[in-house]
This record gives C-alpha cells, sequence and structure tokens, in this order.
C-alpha cells in the first residue's frame, strides 16, 4: 500500500511527541501496535540524511520530529509508529550516526558518551554496546553503538579515530583483544595481533 505523510498523521506525531514528558521525551511508540502498514517514500542514507520521494528533508525539526516515533520491528524492518498505522521506510544501514563523542573520567571507570544527528545521547556500557562490523570486501572497520531499544548509529569516521586513540589491550578468553573501556565494560574491536600487524 503506498501512502504519504498527511497532515492529519503529523499532527499525531507532534502531539504524541509534545504529550512524552512535556515534549522532552519520546513517545511511547512500544505500546502502540497499529495493524495497518503503509508503504512510505522515505529512506535514511548512510550518512545519516533522510529522504521523502527522492528529495533531501531539509528541516532538521522534522527530521528531528521522524527520528522520536522511528522503531525497528521483530522483522527487521524499520517503521514511524504512530497509533493508528505503521509507515514502513527504507534504511541503507544504522537510522543515526554518531557525531561527536564526549569521555567522562579514564580507564576502565571511563564512560564514553555519543551524540547523534538528530541530537540523542546515549553512553556506551552494558545497555548500550558498542560493536565492530568488517566489510568482506574492502575490510573498512564500521563501528556501531546502540541508541535505544533496536535502533543504532553508525559511528562516523572522525569520531572513530578519537575512539580508536582510546583504545587499549586487554585479554579476553585467552586471546588479546584491541578495545575499548565504557560503563565498566570491555568492548573489543579486534585481535591485538591485527592491530600491530595493520
Amino acid at each position: 500500500m503506498s501512502g504519504g505523510i498527511s497532515p492529519d498523521i503529523l499532527k499525531e506525531i507532534e502531539a504524541a511527541q509534545a504529550d512524552s514528558r512535556g515534549g522532552r521525551g519520546l513517545p511511547p511508540i512500544h505500546k502502540w501496535q497499529p495493524d495497518k502498514i503503509v508503504e512510505l517514500d522515505m529512506r535514511i542514507h548512510r550518512d545519516g540524511r533522510w529522504d521523502y520521494q527522492g528529495s533531501p528533508i531539509g528541516r532538521k525539526r522534522m527530521v528531528k520530529l521522524f527520528s522520536t516515533v522511528l522503531r525497528r520491528d521483530d522483522d527487521g524492518e524499520y517503521y514511524l509508529v504512530t497509533p493508528p498505522e505503521k509507515l514502513h521506510i527504507q534504511v541503507d544501514d544504522a537510522p543515526f550516526v554518531a557525531v561527536a563523542m564526549d569521555v567522562k573520567g579514564t580507564g576502565k571507570t571511563q564512560v564514553l558518551v555519543f551524540t547523534t544527528n538528530v541530537g540523542d545521547i546515549t553512553a556506551a556500557g552494558p545497555d548500550a554496546p558498542l560493536r565492530m562490523e568488517i566489510d568482506p570486501t574492502t575490510q573498512e572497520p564500521a563501528p556501531y553503538v546502540l541508541v535505544r531499544d533496536r535502533l543504532e548509529a553508525l559511528i562516523n569516521r572522525a569520531v572513530f579515530y578519537d575512539l580508536v586513540e582510546l583504545g587499549v589491550e586487554e585479554e579476553v578468553d585467552g586471546v588479546k583483544r584491541f578495545g575499548v573501556w565504557s560503563g565498566g565494560t570491555f568492548f573489543p574491536f579486534a585481535d591485538a595481533s591485527d592491530v600491530h600487524a595493520s
């Protein structure tokens, strides 16, 4: 089923966002289970740009608004969720991009706090893990951090370089691994031998 963003839907999203914690929190989209699914010609690019019907969504406020009702369901697909319907959208990679990192503390007690392109803030730790994917063709690393629920942020290149500068070696299951500490958890990126060989 094809559809567009109707003024009524925009009003519903805005009302839900405004009602949550005085407009500062997120709507309770985990409670909404609409049966109606609409295909929406919207796409989130790998670099964090949002398009609607092939044209960039230039208004940051609109992108931020949409991001507050974004959900990834059990089918692995992404939806903008409202009480009456789910709007299915395309996401090239992760829906968000981590564009800044703040380091609080040092060593094993440090906490890495990331800010995304839509203003979300997440502190890496047991509930918001960091993970690394390696492209099998190019061998390029792609680091991610969990923002909320099943929504991740791809860590951009500049922030990733800062992250690597904080890297240390730790023994994990008898193997020396290179990674970072945050929130009392060690997140390995690679075997230490791979780092020294590169």
